[in-house]
């Protein structure tokens, strides 16, 4: 007789190689959750000392970064841009952080032209408040079109990455806003396109931003799902993703029922109700934006 020997793994070692891929599988995700709550907190942070930095600002000179007078400017001899005309959007102290238009009138959404391009020079160059030397934006129109990676000389990226960079901005309410959304293009105008991109954030992480600064609503609060996105309103829009635009009209809510999907920011399941994120239709896409309300 032969012995033959029948080669192959027994049920304790096919257990343990299940064990040992579910414990790699364990620990990728695991990784991964660490790394986005590592991102979360990063972005949080860098909102609350842009707010704290414009604060200070405002206790030492008496006046809003980029909103600060002409005079003022003199006397507290700031060296970049240390010339401004004074008119509206342009260093006129009302108390508005505002874009100004070169052809018709002032509007919120030119954050890369007059007082909203200001604001990081003045925090920066001027007096050290943030980090960077932001020193290129100008009180004129630009001869190009900026795209990355030079927009990092006009605004901050972002800490969350994915193309984001914040922004200031005033809405129609004259409130002033920290903008958080991807940009594509800075036209020579000052207006800010997302291009092809989406709004910048995941369900997830507008939802975990929102909930660990202010009251995790879309709609309501000082960190609402809203951002500047002018290839379709020229203003403030809701986000929704895939560059439509939300439910709710212009800086008011709507309790309109709204159905969820792998595409939305936020829905309230159809219902009539108060608008939540769609953190449970969501299917993982950069669906949301967020703005919050300088303090």
């Amino acid at each position: 007789m032969v012995n033959k020997h029948i080669s192959g793994l027994s049920l304790l070692e096919v257990s343990l190689v299940l064990l040992v891929i579910g414990l790699i599988i364990g620990g990728v995700l695991v990784g991964q959750n660490l790394i986005d709550a590592a991102a979360i907190r990063a972005q949080v942070a860098q909102i609350d000392r842009y707010n704290t930095a414009i604060k200070t600002f405002e206790q030492k000179y008496d006046a809003l970064p980029g909103d600060i007078s002409a005079s003022m400017v003199t006397k507290y001899g700031f060296t970049t841009l240390p010339t401004r005309a004074g008119t509206a959007g342009r260093g006129d102290g009302n108390g508005i952080i505002q874009g100004y238009a070169y052809v018709t009138s002032v509007e919120a959404g030119l954050p890369c032209a007059g007082e909203n391009a200001w604001v990081w020079e003045d925090l920066s160059a001027n007096s050290g408040l943030i980090e960077g030397n932001f020193n290129t934006a100008t009180d004129s129109i630009y001869t190009s079109a900026i795209f990355a990676p030079n927009i990092t000389k006009i605004l901050p990226t972002a800490k969350i990455g994915n193309a984001n960079y914040v922004y200031v901005y005033a809405n129609s309410s004259n409130l002033n806003y920290f903008g958080l959304s991807s940009i594509y293009e800075i036209a020579t105008n000052g207006y800010i396109y997302d291009g092809s991109l989406s709004p910048g954030l995941t369900v997830a992480q507008a939802y975990a931003i929102d909930t660990k600064i202010d009251d995790g609503l879309p709609q309501y609060g000082n960190v609402i799902a809203q951002y500047l996105n002018l290839t379709l309103a020229g203003n403030t829009v809701w986000a929704a993703g895939g560059g439509t635009i939300g439910a709710g009209s212009g800086v008011n809510p709507t309790t309109t029922a709204t159905p969820g999907s792998s595409t939305t920011c936020y829905d309230n399941g159809n219902v009539t109700g108060v608008m939540q994120y769609s953190t449970e239709q969501s299917g993982g896409g950069q669906n949301c934006a967020l703005s919050f309300q300088i303090k």
